[in-house]
């Protein structure tokens, strides 16, 4: 049992409720079955064996055994043959005969207990795996239906953070594993597909296409990736045909619908008129004539209504397979679609995959893969302009005029905004995002030796981004309504190759000594364009953005070509003894083209040893326990993500005026850096696997400490030096350490296989980050929001601690405060809030992250529930702050509906309205949020058709099901103060204007609010 002390009473509550579902696995008694005919006991080295299947062959009649390995089951006749099967040991068939007693010794199957894991450039078996690496299986990933894999791992993997950057449809996510450790190079995880690093990301990748993911998290395991595999490594296998398999076809599909979750909360009409009031907003007459009518008509009108609509989301997937001992392949096709509830957003993926495997003869195999997407993203950023306008506008004003036709400007003439209502129009806008992508791979594989293996991957990666917008003159994205129409149009190509010579050897010796060898020779190749041309005043609004020549002014293009290579050398050695201790050890050289000469090249070892204890002789005796492994490890890896010429001085244009006329010049844009090189990390890891009571219980627990070294760190320059550009430095260190902890558990096992089942997952990791060093023995760099001592991301500001009430008027006044204006602590103590009173109030990172799964048979209908835990941490709201006219408290629009403070409610949350506040500076405080929050992520149910009835219509599997999405969230103070959704929408300030928020950091801004899915779908297989 853990215990984390909290300061609020709703963090504990949560924190015992997720302590409860954490250790909710009872220790329960499995059914038996009745039966007359045959009987006896399965035992394995003498001691029962429980959960063995028992059937007659040739019937569909089953029994299991129970705890003590005893069955009972109903014989045919003397004839009947009993296959007692169970996963790990080998099927044993006995005839009945005369027999009413049958008593069975089962035996391990060591290649079936082997299980494979993809451990890079390779697969190794599960009990010789030495460093910390989780997999999940095609099962898992397939329980939450989503348009991105990283949703489906949300929560799933300990140790592994997945955070949503947007939500509008078709959006990715960020994925840190084991934390940040860099401050200006990416913290990215490397994604590789069939044992390709892939350029793209995960929302590129449908996810009926992919058939497991093993995620490599500590050094001993990355290395092998060398300073690719830094911030940890996603390995994804995909489906592919198999020798000796009958054509195969299936088909996955659902449809849905969605509706908002929770609406932005705002003042409704009465609310409105008594804080507009209380502000003294445009006193003595505050109301525009359109405002007027609602006093003796008393009509409201809520703009969030006349804005959403129900959203919609629809998937097919059609995969086909088939293999003989010659040649294997598969073809997959997809397609999916998802609405906003914001007009004008939508997502649409088409997706084009196959592969093909060819035995040329006994020693020589090839084969290739292709995945392409082709992704179009519409009005992926409307809801910022959209809700902006439909949360601030006044409740008292009439979208409509009388004819049912939007009014262009509702506030006129106070407010000359356009009524968000218009983007509806949409030939008065466009965002059009296209992204097509293909991913493509050959290899050959050469037996030269029976235990000598040659290996050749060869992937060529294409991706071709295009972004194009136009905002039309009566638009509501113009910033200055009635200025000219505008448009833009971007495009980025990204195009590589990479080329790996493997060379494998494996060996027993001695029935003992098992040694495997791997060399590796790699080359990588990326190349990236980039081209953009905006211009205004387009001759006629339907020529969009597709033809800028046809703009009649304020015509710019630019363009960068970006080109980086990677080569490298690794060598590895595993062994292992008698399947107890194992030993792997790792080195790796990588040169990069992006660093500076002399520092291009940097090579670095990982070793890491395992030893399962269970297999030793003094464990004989504790049969409850499966599987006991001790691992360590050491490791260490670089990173080099930095943008490519990073390294080199650079010159930028600019116009200087001569008379009418100008001509270019140049000036040093950044300065030339010959000593930036690679940025270090140095992991340890301890981790133990465990596995009791066959299968029924089972887990691992982690603990690790990552220092990173050399941290590359973007430091100005003095302004005297007219260098306008950061410069890379390696000056920084920072520190990692946590802990991570899985269990599985089957609560109850089944008798029969109809019977009720239920099994549970549980995981949850503990993070601390911290900045150990800046450059010079500095302590603090204010404008990068960095500070020694505390984590790489804080909140750094002035302390909010109340709001002066009444009675405290003369200590308020020496602050230049009165009643209902926010209290600040005075650090300095010196009289005055100034800049000097700020101090770190906490950290993005939460203390702990949880996820949990349940799944529950029953017959042929399944259930399942997915949910995971936030737990502490802070939460920047942007929209809580001073942003453009959300909660200002001015009383010039309207604003989120907040506790605020008046002589009747003296509250200690938000300040009196004044209309004055509209440039507090203070203001800031008022976003930031406890962010610990419980989400029910999925809930579904499903039912499969028995297989005596699919069996006359030629069908393998037929299952329906219904899905709920985004089912509740629990325990979110954010949400309990007014908020939409506790999780991140995008990065730094989303719009405020003020406050010391980083462009690094995940923030909660106003985005398409959150929506509750509900889904019908099937599963069928040819």
């Amino acid at each position: 049992m853990y215990l984390i002390k909290q300061k609020k009473g709703r963090k504990n509550r949560l924190l015992r409720t997720v302590a409860c579902m954490l250790f909710l696995i009872p220790s329960c008694l499995l059914a038996q079955t009745g039966g007359i005919t045959v009987k006896g006991q399965v035992t394995v080295n003498g001691e029962p064996l429980a959960g063995v299947t028992v059937l007659v062959q040739e019937t569909n009649r089953y029994a299991m055994t129970d705890d003590g390995g005893n069955y009972t089951i109903t014989a045919v006749d003397q004839n009947s043959v009993l296959a007692f099967s169970f996963i790990g040991y080998k099927t044993v068939n006995e005839t009945v005969g005369a027999r009413s007693v049958i008593n069975v010794a089962m035996e391990e199957d060591v290649q079936q207990l082997e299980q494979t894991v993809v451990v890079g450039y390779g697969t190794q078996r599960k009990s010789d795996v030495t460093g910390a690496i989780a997999s999940v299986n095609e099962g898992t990933l397939r329980e939450v239906p989503v348009s991105s894999i990283s949703q489906s791992i949300q929560g799933r993997v300990a140790g592994v953070y997945i955070q949503q950057t947007s939500t509008s449809p078709g959006k990715g996510s960020q994925i840190r594993i084991r934390g940040n450790r860099s401050l200006s190079a990416s913290g990215d995880p490397l994604i590789v597909v069939d044992g390709i690093p892939f350029q793209g990301t995960l929302n590129d990748l449908a996810p009926d296409a992919i058939k497991s993911i093993d995620i490599l998290k500590d050094a001993s395991a990355t290395a092998i990736y060398g300073s690719r595999g830094a911030n940890g490594v996603i390995l994804i296998t995909t489906f592919r045909g198999t020798g000796n398999i009958k054509p195969q076809l299936s088909y996955n599909a659902y449809y849905g619908v969605a509706s908002i979750a929770k609406k932005y909360e705002v003042f409704n009409a009465e609310e409105f008129v008594k804080y507009r009031e209380i502000s003294g907003y445009g006193q003595p007459d505050p109301w525009l004539p359109q405002e007027q009518d609602y006093f003796t008509t008393h009509k409201s009108y809520d703009w969030q209504d006349e804005l959403y609509q129900t959203a919609k989301v629809t998937s097919h997937d059609i995969n086909f397979r088939a293999g003989s001992d010659f040649i294997s392949g598969g073809l997959g096709l997809g397609y999916y679609n998802e609405t906003s509830p914001i007009p004008g957003q939508e997502f649409t993926r088409y997706s084009l995959r196959g592969n093909l495997d060819m035995n040329i003869n006994k020693w020589l195999k090839v084969g290739l893969s292709t995945n392409n997407s082709f992704g179009l993203t519409d009005g992926e950023n409307v809801d910022i302009i959209a809700l902006k306008g439909v949360v601030n506008f006044s409740p008292l004003v009439n979208p409509y005029d009388e004819d049912g036709n939007i009014i262009a400007q509702p506030l006129s003439p106070r407010e000359d905004g356009y009524s968000p209502l218009l983007i509806k129009n949409e030939d008065l806008w466009a965002q059009e995002h296209q992204r097509f992508m293909s991913f493509n791979s050959l290899y050959a594989e050469a037996h030269i030796l029976p235990d000598l293996k040659y290996r050749v991957n060869f992937g060529f990666f294409y991706l071709h981004d295009q972004y194009g917008e136009f905002y039309a003159k009566e638009s509501p994205f113009q910033d200055v309504p009635g200025s000219p129409s505008k448009a833009s149009l971007a495009n980025t190509n990204v195009y590589g190759y990479t080329l790996d010579h493997l060379l494998y050897y494996d060996k027993t010796f001695a029935d003992k000594h098992r040694i495997g060898a791997t060399l590796l020779y790699s080359v990588e190749d990326n190349y990236v364009d980039y081209s953009s041309v905006t211009g205004t005043d387009m001759t006629a609004d339907y020529i969009s953005y597709h033809d800028l020549s046809t703009a009649n002014e304020g015509v710019t293009a630019f363009g960068s070509h970006q080109r980086k290579t990677l080569l490298s050398y690794m060598g590895r050695l595993n062994y292992a003894f008698d399947n107890k201790y194992m030993a792997t050890i790792t080195f790796r050289s990588d040169g990069s083209s992006v660093l500076a000469p002399g520092n291009k090249w940097h090579s670095y070892p990982a070793v890491s040893l395992a030893w399962n204890i269970n297999r030793e002789k003094f464990m004989e005796k504790l049969n409850f326990i499966d599987m006991l492994k001790l691992r360590v490890g050491y490791g260490q890896t670089s990173n080099q993500s930095i943008g490519a010429y990073s390294t080199l001085g650079s010159m930028t244009q600019t116009k200087y005026n001569f008379g009418e006329d100008y001509v270019y010049g140049y000036y040093p844009f950044t300065i030339e850096n010959a000593e930036l090189g690679w940025e270090y990390s140095d992991t340890y890891n301890a981790g133990i696997d465990f596995s009791f009571w066959r299968g029924r219980l089972s887990g691992s627990i982690e603990a690790y400490i990552q220092k990173t070294t050399a941290v590359i760190v973007s430091v100005n320059s003095p302004a005297s030096s007219g260098i306008a550009a950061a410069t890379n430095r390696n000056i920084g260190r920072t520190e990692n350490k946590g802990m991570e902890f899985t269990l599985r558990g089957s609560i109850f096992r089944p008798a029969n296989p109809e019977g009720f089942s239920w099994d549970v997952d549980y995981n949850l990791s503990f993070n601390r980050n911290k900045l150990l060093s800046l450059a010079s023995g500095q302590t603090q760099d204010e404008g990068n929001g960095w500070f020694v001592g505390h984590p790489i991301d804080v909140i750094y500001d002035y302390n909010k601690i109340g709001i002066w009430q009444l009675g405290e008027e003369q200590e308020a006044a020496k602050y230049w405060s009165t009643p209902g204006m926010f209290k600040f602590e005075d650090v300095d103590n010196d009289g005055m809030i100034t800049p000097a009173d700020r101090k770190v109030l906490g950290k993005y990172e939460p203390d702990a992250e949880m996820g949990m799964t349940h799944r529950l048979r029953y017959k042929n209908f399944d259930f399942t529930l997915v949910a995971y835990a936030r737990i502490g941490g802070m939460l920047v709201s942007a929209i809580h702050m001073r942003q453009a006219y959300l909660n200002t408290l001015a009383g010039r629009l309207n604003n989120l509906k907040v506790d605020y403070w008046t002589e009747d409610n003296p509250t200690n949350k938000y300040p009196k309205p004044d209309l004055t506040r509209l440039n507090n500076s203070f203001d800031t405080t008022m976003g930031y949020f406890d962010a610990s929050f419980l989400r029910i992520q999925t809930i579904t149910l499903g039912y499969s058709l028995p297989k005596s009835l699919l069996s006359k219509f030629g069908v393998t599997e037929l299952r329906v099901y219904l899905t709920c999405n985004n089912v509740a969230t629990l325990f979110s103070p954010y949400m309990d103060d007014g908020g939409v959704d506790p999780q991140p929408t995008g990065y730094g300030s989303q719009g405020t204007t003020g406050g010391p928020i980083s462009s690094r950091q995940l923030t909660v801004g106003l985005s398409t609010p959150p929506v509750r899915q509900f889904l019908l779908g099937v599963n069928i297989r040819l």
